[in-house]
């Protein structure tokens, strides 16, 4: 296995890792985890934690696709782990806000519905001897949320002491990112979708 592979392993490996830090019950364990004041905006360590993880993560898939197409390393697994990989970790994010009452759930409905339709699309287009490379619309989907989980895990930091909801602010533009980017992979796949024989 080459090193671009590896490294989309090792970054759905710090999935669970996410999950654990975020959702372990500190307090039935007898834990207090320090928390910061930052003007009027609070910041539990376990969020910096989590934010370090995560941008470990991240920087993983600039790494392992910057390294495949560098050194002619791009496999199938790669082609397919590694959509997938991002798809986990940022939906991973999403629900853990949602579960904690942070974010709203229709936002995060609207991306995961747009990457189910994204991946039937492509696998009809796989089905048909065709590759829906990724569009311009998509990979701008992928940095909005990126920003916007980095933006949430940081209390909405610096912007919350201006009176900027960034964070919510992009939430929503990373759905309707991701609603137009659907729409556009479900234009291009339109005859495929609804041929008939």
């Amino acid at each position: 296995m080459n090193l671009p592979n590896r490294l989309t392993i090792f970054r759905i490996v710090l999935i669970p890792v996410i999950i654990l830090i975020y959702l372990f019950p500190y307090s039935a364990a007898g834990i207090e985890p320090a928390v910061f004041q930052i003007g009027n905006v609070s910041l539990s360590v376990i969020n910096l934690i989590a934010l370090v993880i995560y941008v470990v993560a991240a920087l993983t898939d600039a790494l392992d696709g910057h390294i495949a197409r560098s050194r002619n390393m791009i496999t199938t697994f790669g082609k397919f782990a590694d959509p997938i990989a991002d798809k986990l970790l940022t939906t991973t994010m999403f629900l853990l806000f949602v579960s904690r009452g942070i974010i709203p759930v229709v936002p995060v409905i609207v991306m995961i519905a747009r990457d189910t339709v994204v991946d039937g699309c492509r696998m009809i287009a796989s089905a048909n001897g065709k590759v829906v490379a990724a569009g311009m619309m998509g990979k701008i989907k992928t940095v909005l949320q990126m920003i916007t989980v980095a933006l949430v895990l940081l209390n909405n930091l610096p912007f919350e002491l201006w009176g900027i909801p960034l964070s919510s602010v992009l939430l929503w533009f990373s759905a309707l990112v991701s609603f137009i980017s659907g729409m556009q992979y479900f234009s291009q796949m339109k005859e495929d979708i609804f041929e008939s024989k």
